[in-house]
C-alpha cells in the first residue's frame, strides 16, 4: 500500500460566496473542494448537497469500496443542526488495475451527492476527510458551515447535483432479473455471477460486501456461457463468504444499476 502524508489540521470555513455553494479550499496540491445545494428541501424532508471536487485528470480520489489502497470519503456532519440522517450517493467508478493494486477510483473533477433528512431550516457543517492520491497520496481535510437554503432555489447547482446523480447506480427496476444465482467455488477462491440479461455490460462488474472485506477482483468470462467469474483476492481462509450479501454493481446502456444477492455454496462434485 502506498504511504499516506498526514496534513496538518483542518481547514474551516464559515461562510458561503453565494446563495447556495461555499467558497473553494484548496486540500491538496492542484485540488480544492466545496459544498453546493440546490436550495430546495423535499416535501418529504429530504434535500441534496454535493461535494464537489476539482482536480486534474491524473489525481484520483476513492469509491465507497476503494480497493487495495487509499479510503473512502468520511463525511461527519455531527456539528451540523436540524440535519437528522445523511447518505452520501457514490457514482459508479473506474476500476483502477496494476501490477501492484486493484482500487475503485474517481479521476478528475468529481460532484459526490449527498442525500440529508432535515428538519426545518437546517444549519450544516460538515467535517470531511478523503484520500487524494497522484504521486503521493495525502488524507485531505476540510471544515465546511452554511445554510443550504440561503437565498432561495439555485437553477444551476441543482442541474448540476442531478448531472451527478446520473451516474449514481440505481436498484433493478424491471421484474425480470439481470443476475441470477451467486455462487462461491468449493475453495472459495473465486465467485461465480451468473448473467441473465444482455444488457449487462459483463466487464463492469463490481462485487462488494457490506463490509467491504474481502476485495473481489475483476470478472472473468468463463467458458460456460454468460457466467463470469470473479476472484476472492488475497484468498478466503479467513473470510466466511457463504451465506453473505453481495452487492453487484454493473453497467448497461441504460446507465449503472446495482442488485444484491445472497452468496450460495457451489454443488459437491
Amino acid at each position: 500500500m502506498r504511504p499516506f502524508l498526514v496534513l496538518p489540521g483542518l481547514v474551516f470555513l464559515v461562510s458561503p460566496v453565494v446563495a447556495a455553494e461555499t467558497a473553494w479550499v484548496d486540500v491538496a496540491p492542484q485540488v480544492r473542494m466545496r459544498l453546493i445545494s440546490s436550495g430546495e428541501t423535499k416535501p418529504d424532508g429530504s434535500a441534496l448537497i454535493g461535494l464537489e471536487i476539482d482536480m486534474p485528470q491524473t489525481i484520483k480520489t476513492y469509491w465507497r469500496v476503494p480497493g487495495d489502497t487509499g479510503f473512502p470519503a468520511e463525511l461527519d456532519f455531527s456539528r451540523s443542526t436540524g440535519v437528522k440522517a445523511h447518505t452520501v450517493l457514490w457514482p459508479y467508478p473506474t476500476r483502477e488495475i496494476t501490477p501492484d493494486y486493484l482500487d475503485h477510483v474517481y479521476f478528475g473533477p468529481l460532484v459526490l451527492p449527498v442525500e440529508l433528512e432535515v428538519a426545518e431550516a437546517p444549519w450544516i457543517e460538515l467535517d470531511a476527510i478523503l484520500g487524494i492520491c497522484s504521486d503521493i497520496c495525502v488524507p485531505a481535510q476540510v471544515r465546511f458551515a452554511f445554510d443550504p437554503a440561503e437565498g432561495g432555489r439555485d437553477r444551476v447547482n441543482g442541474l448540476r447535483l442531478r448531472q451527478a446523480l446520473a451516474d449514481v447506480p440505481l436498484d433493478w427496476p424491471e421484474k425480470s432479473q439481470p443476475i441470477g444465482t451467486v455462487l462461491l467455488d468449493e475453495d472459495g477462491g473465486q465467485l461465480a455471477v451468473r448473467l441473465l440479461d444482455p444488457r449487462v455490460n459483463a466487464g463492469s462488474l463490481i462485487a462488494a460486501t457490506g463490509s467491504g472485506s474481502p476485495l473481489f477482483g475483476a470478472p472473468q468470462k468463463s467458458p460456460e456461457p454468460d457466467l463470469m467469474l470473479v476472484p476472492v483476492l488475497g484468498g478466503s481462509a479467513e473470510n466466511d463468504l457463504e451465506g453473505q450479501e453481495v452487492t453487484l454493481t454493473f453497467l448497461t446502456e441504460m446507465g449503472a444499476f446495482e442488485v444484491t444477492r445472497q452468496i450460495e455454496s457451489a454443488p459437491q462434485h
